[in-house]
């Protein structure tokens, strides 16, 4: 139980992976042959709208289980790749590769250098963090390979939770694990996702390392948004209280 807790996003939040599946889709083509042709374009037009995290108003429908969540994914890879030109045969192979290349912390995958400041600052003045992100089963392996899960308590991923940001189910999921704390905040990229899903479920979000102009809380980058948190905790109480009136 914990009184005072920050949800992080993963994803372009706490660390990155260059060109995220499309990228590992050229890299694994590129390995493949290097000759083969297709557009980075191309694979990002047969993906678009495929991910579970596109449908985030549906359940999973296996929620929990890593193999079925991999086997969808995995499909939606193998598709893409034939519908940019790749020989249908040799798709499923390429997708299952694109699959281990993905889950490698080794390759690709990289945290942000004001990650580990944050998530330290705000450890160490009491806050709890945990990571609520719309990814692989995979992912607690990658915050682990990343050098994250030191100042990290638990790691949700969609793939297991069963589901997506912004839906609410993701977050009371959360937030039912650590007995509805006192102050909640939410940190992402994203400000549908990330922001918007964290105020629909009455708690304060602060959006990162993108624009927007339609924000209540916004920061340049993470000791920034660590900063808002450490000093300005009033309003994640009162989103409670406005939380709790209305249930």
């Amino acid at each position: 139980m914990t009184d005072r807790l920050v949800m992080w996003d993963f994803d372009g939040t706490l660390a990155f992976r260059p060109g995220l599946w499309s990228g590992c889709i050229m890299e694994v083509l590129e390995a493949h042959d290097p000759a083969h042709g297709v557009l980075r374009d191309q694979v990002r037009a047969g993906l678009k709208g495929g991910f579970p995290w596109h449908r985030a108003d549906q359940p999973h429908p296996h929620p929990g289980d890593a193999r079925r969540w991999w086997a969808t994914v995995e499909a939606l890879i193998a598709e893409a790749l034939a519908r940019a030109g790749i020989e249908r045969a040799a798709c499923p192979e390429l997708a299952r590769a694109v699959h281990a290349r993905f889950i490698d912390p080794a390759v690709g995958w990289q945290r942000f250098e004001d990650s580990l400041p944050a998530l330290s600052a705000l450890s160490e003045a009491g806050w709890t963090n945990t990571i609520v992100s719309n990814h692989v089963p995979e992912l607690a392996d990658i915050v682990l390979g990343v050098g994250l899960q030191e100042h990290v308590d638990r790691v949700f991923s969609s793939a297991l939770v069963g589901f997506d940001k912004p839906n609410p189910a993701f977050f009371r999921h959360v937030l039912e694990i650590y007995e509805d704390p006192e102050q909640v905040w939410m940190v992402g990229d994203n400000p549908v996702a990330d922001i918007a899903g964290a105020e629909a479920v009455g708690h304060p979000a602060i959006l990162v390392r993108t624009a927007a102009s339609d924000v209540r809380h916004a920061a340049p980058g993470l000791r920034e948004a660590a900063e808002i948190i450490l000093t300005s905790s009033q309003p994640a109480r009162i989103a409670r209280s406005a939380r709790a009136a209305d249930r």
